[in-house]
């Protein structure tokens, strides 16, 4: 017997990888087509983000599988662990200037986060006073 009722969470995971992936390939293209000056699969996520805030696709569709990946987020390090110690030998003799860019792009996202933060704060205190300051009559 066919099911004509709503797909079952297979189904969705699966149009969810679907759409994921799909979107994964317009950005790899997309990457391709302007000679690779953003990497695809930055493009692809900016480019489902878009259709997300469309609303071309639903966020219904893809959440079975977002939440999937999410969960799973730590097997994708592994790859990126075992590559570091295989270049140990990299690393060690260029620790001085890996270290001094961690440092100062540390130190540059907090500051910038700082100003921004700040920046949001005074925007919030004076819409604040705004709202609670007396209204003259007219």
């Amino acid at each position: 017997m066919r099911r004509t009722c709503k797909p079952g969470a297979t189904e969705q995971m699966l149009v969810g990888i679907f759409v994921i992936l799909l979107f994964y390939v317009l950005g790899e293209a997309a990457a391709w087509l302007i000679g690779g000056l953003v990497p695809g699969s930055v493009l692809g996520m900016v480019l489902l983000f878009v259709a997300l805030c469309l609303k071309v696709v639903k966020a219904d569709t893809i959440r079975p599988a977002a939440r999937f990946l999410c969960d799973n987020m730590g097997l994708f390090f592994l790859p990126a662990g075992v590559g570091i110690v295989n270049a140990l030998d990299i690393l060690s003799r260029n620790w001085e200037a890996i270290l001094t860019a961690c440092a100062v792009s540390t130190v540059a996202v907090i500051i910038t986060v700082a100003i921004i933060q700040e920046s949001f704060e005074k925007r919030r205190a004076a819409a604040r006073q705004q709202s609670t300051a007396p209204k003259a009559e007219s």
